[in-house]
C-alpha cells in the first residue's frame, strides 16, 4: 500500500465560532524499518510493536521469550508517515499548527521535506508553526531513532561525572541508560516488567488553523477563603495571540447550578500569554465538595465560560468544576519526637487507603477507557480512596485522572523520575522544564490530584549511596538534586499551582528533608514523612517488623497470577515453578524462591508428583501467602493510627505495593494483567472496609482494636467466636456489647491472655482452634468477619479435607453461588478462569456449611459456562 492510497480528507473536530479549525491526524498511517525493508499500514495513536503485531508479522509481544527476541524492534529506526489534503483554505489563516499531544520519544518531524523540529521527550506536547510549510497536498513524516541507542549516545557524551545507575540488574534483561532519556523509565525493563522501548505517535496529533488567537491551556483552581468563607475560583487561560495589536474583549463564566455568573473585561497582549480570572461563587449557593471515595459525593458542577473578543471571534469552553481543599500536615505531635505527615481535605483528616499504579501495558494504545475504568473501579470496590501514580512509568492519559475524579479516588502524582540519578546539562534541565510545565497545566485542575511529588526514591538512592559513589564525590550529586527538583520543577510547579502539596521524593522526610538541604540523612526515619518498607527475609505475620510510620508510601510481597492468565502466554512445558518460562518472567532477584522461603514458614510445600498440578497449588499459595501479609502490614497500620509507642506511630497512610499488571508475570500487584482480582485485591475489600476489627497478638496478649473511617462515633457488638478446626460448630462465642468505635480512629476494644481464652473454650491449644470476629452495630451496621491464627496452618490440628461444592444460577445480571462444606476450610478459592468478572469474596475462611457468594460479570456469560469453568480450592487441597 504505497502514500498515495493514504490520501484522506480530514473532517474538522471542533468549530468555534469564527474561531480555530481542527483537523485530526490520527487513523492510518505507512510505517517503514530503517532500511525499508518492512512497510506496514499503522494506526495512530500507536507504536511499531503494535502495528507489527496487528499486520501479523510477529506474535503476541508477551508471548514466553518474546521480549527478548523481539529486541529488534527497538534497536532499529522507523519512519511514519501520511499524506493528507489540507481541508481549509491555507490563505484564510495567519497561523496553522501541526500538534502532537505526544510523541514516543526521540524524532526529527518532517512537513513535505521541511524539517520543522525533532522531538526528545515522550512527556511533552510539541506545536510546529506550518504556515509558511503547508500546501494544498501535504507528506507529514517522523523519523525515529531507537530510543536504546539515543540514551547510549547521550550517555557516552555526558562531560564530567557518571551518571549512574548504568544499566539494569540482568535478572531484568533490560537496556541500559534509560535515566539520558525523557521517555517511561520502566520501558527499559522493571523488575516487575518488560523491557519493550517503543516507538511511536502515542498520543493525539492534528492540526490547528486560527487567526487573532488560540487557546492553547484552560484550567481551573478552585480556593476556600477562610476570611470571607467564600469559594473562589482561578481561572487561567493561556493563549496564543498571532495579532500584532492587543486584542480586547469579554470572558463571562457561568455556574447555573451555583448562580453564579461574572463577566470580565480582558486584553490579550500578542504572543504566548496568560489571564488569570477570579470567579467568586455566590454566597447564597450551597456548594457542595468534592469528597475521597467512602467520605462523601463526588460532586461537580457544569461550567461554561465564553470568550467575546473584538475579532469576532468566539469560544465556548464547557468543563467540569469540582469544590475541595487539600493540606499536607507536618506538625508537632504531643509525645514523640518528629513532625505528622497526614492530608486534610476539606478540613478533615483522612486516612489514606489504597496502592500503587504503575503503567497497565507495555504498549499504550492497548490503554482504553475501558481497561483504565475497569481497573480505577477495581480500586473502588476494594474500599481504596487513593493511588499513587508512580514515578517511573507515564503521567496517566486524561480519562485516567477524569475517572479518578467521578468515583473519589485521590491521587498522589509523582513526577517521572525514578530508582536513578540524572543529568542536569541545560539541554536536559530545558527539556524537564517544558516537560512539567506542560503536565501541571494540563493535570491542575482534577480535584483527585492531591499531591505533587518530585521523584521516585531518588533522596533515598543518594542517602542510602545506593550506586557507591566515592564520599568525596557525593557533592556534585547532591549539587545536581537540588538543580533538577528544587530549582526547576518545584519552582515550576510552585508557579503554576499554588492550590495543592508539593513533595521533592518519595519516600522523604518533608520538611526535615528541606531543613537539611533538600536531602535527609535517613529518608526512612519513621518520625517523618513517608516511607518504602519491604522484608523478604522475615516472618510476614509477625506484625513487629514492620515501621510504625507515619505514612506507609510503598510496601509488598509478590505473587504469581492465576494459572489462567499465565496460560495465555506459554505453552504446556513452561508449566512448573523451576520451568525456564518461570525464571524468565521473575525479574527482581531471587523472588521465587524468596516466595518458596515465605509459603514454607506457615503451610506445606506443594509435593504432587504431577508438575502442572504443582504448579497450580504453588500459585496458588503464593496469591494465600501474598494476601495474608499484606493483610498484617496493613490492618497493623490501620490500627497504629490513633497512637504514638515508644515515639512512633500517627500512621496515616496505607499504599501497598502494587495495584496492577504491565504483563503476566510474578509481582508484587493484587490485580493481574487484564484485571483478574488476586486474592490480595478481595482481601484488601476487607482490610479497608470503613468498619474494622483487627487482632494482633503481644506478649502472649490478643488486642482487639476497632478501626473506623465513619465520621460518626458508634456503639457496636464485638462477636469473637473460637472454632477447633476439626468443627463447623463454634466451640464458644463471646460477645462484648456496648463497644464505642470512635470516628475516625482506630481503638482498643478488647484484650485477653490467650491461653486464658484457650482454657475458657474447651482447652482449646494454638494448633487446634481458630479465632474469627466482627462488629455489629444498628441499622445493617457491620464489619468483615476478620480472623485471627494462632499457629501456621502448616501445624493445625484437626483440619480436614473438606468437599466443597456450589451450585449456581443467575439474578438479573449477577450470578449466585452457594458453596457448601463438610470442614473448616481455610482460604477457599473460587476460580472460573478466563470468564472476566469478579466474586463479592473470596480467599476466605470457611467456618459454616453454606456461604453465599456473588459473581459480578464485566461480559456476557451463563451459568452453564460458569460450572464448566469453576474450580473451588481450599489449603487441603494442597498435595
Amino acid at each position: 500500500m504505497g502514500p498515495a492510497a493514504l490520501l484522506v480528507l480530514l473532517l474538522p473536530l471542533a468549530v468555534a465560532t469564527g474561531g480555530p479549525e481542527v483537523h485530526s491526524l490520527r487513523g492510518s498511517w505507512q510505517l517503514r524499518s530503517g532500511n525499508g525493508s518492512l512497510s506496514l499500514p499503522a494506526e495512530v495513536p500507536g507504536c511499531v510493536h503494535t502495528a507489527l503485531l496487528c499486520q501479523g508479522l510477529i506474535q503476541d509481544p508477551y508471548y514466553r521469550f518474546n521480549d527478548v527476541m523481539y529486541r529488534w524492534i527497538s534497536l532499529d529506526n522507523w519512519t511514519y508517515s501520511r499524506t493528507f489534503k489540507t481541508p481549509f483554505d491555507i490563505r484564510k489563516w495567519q497561523k496553522v499548527n501541526l500538534v502532537f499531544e505526544g510523541v514516543d520519544t526521540v524524532a526529527q518531524i518532517l512537513l513535505n521535506n521541511v524539517t520543522l523540529g525533532r522531538t526528545d521527550n515522550m512527556f511533552t506536547r510539541y506545536s510546529f508553526d506550518i504556515s509558511s510549510v503547508i500546501q494544498e497536498v501535504n507528506c507529514v513524516e517522523v523519523r525515529f531513532l531507537s530510543a536504546v541507542s539515543y540514551a547510549a549516545e547521550q550517555s557516552r557524551c555526558h562531560k564530567g561525572h557518571s551518571i549512574p545507575p548504568a544499566c539494569p540488574p540482568p535478572v531484568q534483561k533490560g537496556e541500559c541508560h534509560v535515566n539520558f532519556i525523557r521517555k517511561e523509565q520502566c520501558s527499559f525493563s522493571w523488575d516487575w516488567g518488560p523491557s519493550f522501548p517503543t516507538q511511536g505517535i502515542w498520543k493525539d496529533v492534528r492540526i490547528e488553523a486560527y487567526d487573532h488567537y488560540h487557546l492553547i491551556y484552560f484550567s481551573i483552581t478552585p480556593l476556600f477563603v477562610k476570611s470571607a468563607q467564600q469559594w473562589c475560583l482561578e481561572v487561567e487561560s493561556i493563549f496564543d495571540v498571532v495579532s500584532s495589536k492587543p486584542i480586547a474583549g469579554l470572558v463571562t463564566v457561568n455556574i447555573p447550578k451555583l448562580q453564579t455568573q461574572q463577566s470580565f473585561s480582558v486584553k490579550l497582549q500578542p504572543g504566548e500569554g496568560s489571564i488569570v480570572l477570579h470567579v467568586n461563587i455566590n454566597k447564597s449557593a450551597a456548594v457542595e465538595a468534592w469528597w475521597p471515595n467512602g467520605h462523601g459525593k463526588q460532586t461537580g458542577y457544569n461550567m461554561t465560560t465564553t470568550f467575546m473578543m473584538e475579532a469576532g471571534c468566539q469560544i465556548e469552553k464547557f468543563s467540569k468544576v469540582y469544590f475541595r481543599t487539600v493540606e499536607l500536615i507536618q506538625e508537632p505531635i504531643p509525645g514523640s519526637p518528629g513532625l505528622s505527615f497526614y492530608f486534610r481535605i476539606n478540613g478533615r483528616p483522612i486516612f489514606i487507603k489504597g496502592s500503587n499504579w504503575i503503567p497497565a501495558d507495555s504498549f499504550q494504545d492497548r490503554v482504553t477507557s475501558d481497561t483504565l475504568r475497569l481497573l480505577l473501579k477495581s480500586a473502588a470496590d476494594a474500599n481504596m480512596n487513593a493511588l499513587r501514580v508512580w514515578g517511573g512509568g507515564v503521567y496517566e492519559q486524561d480519562e485516567f485522572y477524569d475517572i479518578c475524579d467521578e468515583i473519589g479516588i485521590m491521587i498522589w502524582q509523582d513526577f517521572m523520575f525514578a530508582c536513578a540519578l540524572y543529568p542536569t546539562n541545560q539541554s536536559f534541565l530545558e527539556s524537564v522544564r517544558a516537560e512539567v510545565t506542560h503536565q501541571v497545566r494540563r493535570l491542575k485542575s482534577h480535584p483527585s490530584i492531591i499531591l505533587w511529588s518530585g521523584n521516585n526514591e531518588n533522596e533515598a538512592a543518594i542517602a542510602s549511596n545506593w550506586f557507591s559513589i566515592p564520599y568525596p564525590d557525593i557533592g556534585v550529586y547532591i549539587k545536581d538534586y537540588v538543580t533538577l527538583y528544587v530549582k526547576n520543577i518545584r519552582e515550576i510547579v510552585l508557579c503554576e499551582d499554588k492550590s495543592r502539596p508539593f513533595v521533592t521524593s518519595s519516600p522523604t522526610n518533608g520538611v526535615e528533608s528541606v531543613k537539611e538541604g533538600w536531602l535527609s540523612r535517613n529518608p526512612y526515619d519513621t518520625h517523618y514523612g513517608d516511607t518504602h518498607f519491604y522484608d523478604y527475609s522475615h516472618d510476614c505475620w509477625n506484625w513487629t517488623m514492620y515501621p510504625k510510620t507515619r505514612f506507609a508510601s510503598e510496601y509488598g510481597f509478590q505473587s504469581w497470577p492465576s494459572f489462567s492468565t499465565i496460560e495465555k502466554v506459554s505453552s504446556p512445558e513452561d508449566w512448573s515453578y523451576t520451568s525456564n518460562f518461570s525464571l524468565h518472567r521473575q525479574h527482581h532477584e531471587g523472588g521465587n524462591i524468596q516466595m518458596l522461603q515465605e509459603i514454607g514458614r506457615h503451610f506445606k510445600l506443594p509435593q504432587c508428583p504431577d508438575p502442572v498440578k504443582q504448579f497450580k497449588d504453588m500459585i496458588y499459595l503464593t496469591q494465600v501467602m501474598q494476601a495474608q501479609c499484606i493483610k498484617t502490614e496493613t490492618e497493623f497500620y490501620r490500627f497504629s493510627q490513633s497512637e504514638i509507642i515508644n515515639g512512633e506511630g500517627h500512621t496515616m497512610g496505607a499504599l501497598y505495593w502494587q495495584l496492577n499488571d504491565i504483563w503476566q508475570a510474578p509481582s508484587w500487584a493484587s490485580l493481574e494483567y487484564g484485571g483478574k482480582w488476586k486474592l490480595l485485591h478481595y482481601f484488601a475489600q476487607n482490610f479497608f472496609a470503613p468498619l474494622l476489627p483487627v487482632a494482633y497478638e503481644d506478649k502472649g496478649m490478643l488486642h482487639i482494636y476497632g478501626v473506623s473511617d465513619l465520621h460518626e462515633d458508634h456503639k457496636v457488638t464485638l462477636r469473637v467466636t473460637v472454632h477447633a478446626w476439626s468443627s463447623l460448630e463454634p466451640v464458644c462465642t463471646l460477645a462484648k456489647e456496648g463497644v464505642t468505635v470512635k470516628a475516625q480512629s482506630a481503638v482498643p476494644i478488647y484484650k485477653e491472655p490467650i491461653c486464658d481464652l484457650l482454657g475458657r473454650c474447651r482447652n482449646c491449644t494454638r494448633e487446634s482452634c481458630v479465632i474469627t470476629f466482627c462488629l455489629v452495630g444498628e441499622d445493617g451496621l457491620q464489619s468483615p468477619r476478620n480472623h485471627y491464627f494462632l499457629s501456621s496452618l502448616k501445624d493445625a490440628v484437626g483440619l480436614q479435607k473438606t468437599q466443597l461444592s456450589a451450585s449456581v444460577s443467575q439474578q438479573d445480571g449477577i450470578y449466585i453461588f452457594v458453596l457448601q462444606t463438610t470442614a473448616i476450610a481455610p482460604f477457599v478459592t473460587l476460580d472460573v478462569g478466563s470468564i472476566k468478572g469478579r466474586f463479592s469474596d473470596n480467599g476466605f475462611l470457611m467456618t459454616e456449611k453454606k456461604k453465599t457468594v456473588v459473581f459480578y460479570p464485566w461480559e456476557p456469560t451463563s451459568v452453564e459456562e460458569l460450572k464448566s469453568s469453576l474450580i473451588l480450592t481450599s489449603l487441603l487441597d494442597v498435595v
